[in-house]
């Protein structure tokens, strides 16, 4: 039974190069949205990407009363009336960053009400380090069909622990401690480049935050927030995956707007298949026709590559990098330690012809190169969806994705940058 929705048709088998610019962050933009309700004034975003998510987090935004507007790049949001402190179930349903503004709702209306979030179904993903953070500074919930929050005097200002980095607990404990009283410390905080924009963003609007790229963050409160001009910081991960295109393609890639600084431990990932990235100003390339060999550990060992909480490598960069290694000559394990079900894409690799193993749900060996061929499949989550209209282009043959409103919940502007370097795609809308 075919999933509705649209659908990509691609002839794989072509080189894909040429120059494209990152879009924004997903990961950036959709906590700074709801954090746009921290301020009663007007605050300008440029740099948005054109994606589902962020259209449904402007959705949320009008539907508590605020004045949006959008053309597709910058939103110009003016939060002076919050008209509503519930979310709908059919907008929480759809994205799971719907948690994030209940913070801000705390703040503007001392109520906040949602459902229990949607998003990506890639296993189990907790909610207690936000729980444990607002309950700590002085909100209640009661827990039923949905979640209903209470905040009698404001947000108190508390030394707090995480017992996991979580990104999304970090943003959301970072928007309440900017207006509560007194000093809040975050230890064992999350520090991706997302979460810092988010900081920089909230600097921007008058808080006062320092320990930015640590894990202790100290946060002193302010009496009010004012309206800024903020512009998103590029999508390493949209970055990473464009540049997995053109290697495993052959085609020479150069991608603009982006910071050497996101890409550390990116880098050295790639450096394992032979691919160097090469840095310039805001831009980073890569030639075309790289001879794609996995490097063995010293002593000759199967290497490994892990994901972790920043600046380790980004979880969601494994699905990308798992089609290189098909592309690579030789044999390398993946640890996916974040998501139980995050590699469950792999089985239509296999059926693609990839030379692959999965262990169990977090283990998965990978042998190449081997020639891929075309298959029809659908997009299982954003990142693996994203990882399989890779397969395809590199494959040999015609291969259907579906699913394709998953992918485009997190990629901008797709099909257009796909052409432009060269794809043989043709979307059908269902």
């Amino acid at each position: 039974m075919h999933i509705p929705g649209d659908y990509l048709e691609i002839e794989g088998g072509k080189t894909l190069s040429g120059t494209i610019k990152a879009a924004g962050n997903k990961n950036a933009a959709l906590p700074i949205l709801a954090a746009t309700l921290l301020t009663d004034e007007t605050v300008t975003l440029k740099n948005l990407p054109n994606i589902g998510d962020v259209r449904v987090m402007l959705q949320v935004l009008q539907e508590l009363g605020c004045e949006v507007s959008y053309d597709g790049e910058t939103a110009v949001i003016t939060p002076k009336n919050i008209e509503k402190s519930s979310i709908s179930h059919a907008l929480c349903s759809r994205i799971r960053t719907s948690i994030l503004f209940v913070a801000p709702l705390l703040v503007r209306t001392g109520k906040a009400s949602i459902y229990p979030p949607g998003g990506d179904v890639i296993g189990r993903r907790r909610l207690d380090a936000h729980f444990y953070g607002l309950q700590t500074m002085g909100a209640t919930v009661e827990f039923g069909k949905r979640f209903d929050f209470e905040l009698a005097n404001g947000f108190e200002g508390k030394d707090l622990f995480f017992d996991e980095a979580s990104v999304t607990a970090t943003e959301h404990i970072l928007t309440a401690a900017v207006l509560a009283k007194g000093t809040t410390i975050i230890r064992n905080a999350a520090s991706e480049p997302h979460v810092q924009d988010l900081a920089r963003f909230l600097i921007g609007m008058g808080a006062k935050i320092d320990g930015l790229n640590t894990n202790t963050m100290t946060i002193e409160g302010v009496d009010k927030l004012h309206g800024v001009e903020h512009e998103i910081c590029g999508d390493h991960i949209e970055v990473g995956s464009f540049l997995t295109l053109g290697a495993v393609t052959g085609g020479a890639m150069t991608i603009e707007g982006v910071r050497k600084s996101d890409y550390w431990m990116i880098n050295r990932v790639f450096q394992r298949f032979g691919v160097n990235l090469q840095f310039e100003g805001n831009k980073v390339s890569i030639p075309a026709n790289i001879d794609l060999k996995v490097e063995k550990d010293f002593g000759g060992h199967i290497p490994r590559v892990d994901d972790g909480p920043w600046p380790q490598f980004p979880s969601d960069l494994m699905s990308s990098i798992i089609i290189l290694a098909t592309q690579a000559e030789g044999t390398i394990l993946f640890f996916e330690k974040m998501f139980e079900s995050r590699l469950y894409f792999v089985d239509r690799l296999i059926s693609m012809g990839a030379s692959a193993i999965v262990c169990d749900p977090h283990r998965v060996v990978v042998s190449g190169p081997t020639k891929l061929h075309g298959i029809e499949m659908s997009s299982p989550d954003i990142r693996a969806g994203m990882a399989l209209l890779t397969a395809a282009l590199c494959a040999e043959g015609s291969s259907i994705v579906r699913n394709m409103r998953m992918v485009d919940r997190g990629y901008s502007n797709l099909d257009e940058k796909l052409k432009s370097l060269g794809a043989n795609i043709n979307r059908v809308k269902v």
